[in-house]
């Protein structure tokens, strides 16, 4: 079943930032990953309190794919920069077969 690792970042140093997401940017597609939201506008609708964060989505085949990219060497480089760039919550969301 689908599964979407959902971003919400507090990026403190841009320059690192961007840095980062060039780093970043590649390393989902080996595992089926593809990014659905990446740093647009933001709007909250209710109870949002986190106005400013970056909000990143990406789409994964499964559950696993998405485990498998998160902890892969390519994405663990990459994630070495984002450290340096601000704080990052990450979480695996499974998708709905309805």
């Amino acid at each position: 079943m689908t599964a979407y690792v959902i971003v919400r970042a507090d990026v403190t140093d841009l320059d690192k930032w961007k840095e980062y997401a060039v780093a970043a940017g590649p390393t989902s597609a080996p595992y089926g990953g593809k990014y659905i939201a990446r740093g647009g506008a933001v709007e909250g609708l209710e109870n949002f309190e986190d106005e400013g964060k970056r909000v990143v989505i990406l789409e994964f085949p499964d559950m696993d794919s998405a485990r498998n990219w998160y902890n892969s060497e390519e994405y663990t480089a990459a994630r070495k920069i984002r450290e340096s760039a601000g704080k990052a919550h990450f979480m695996i969301v499974e998708g709905y077969d309805g």
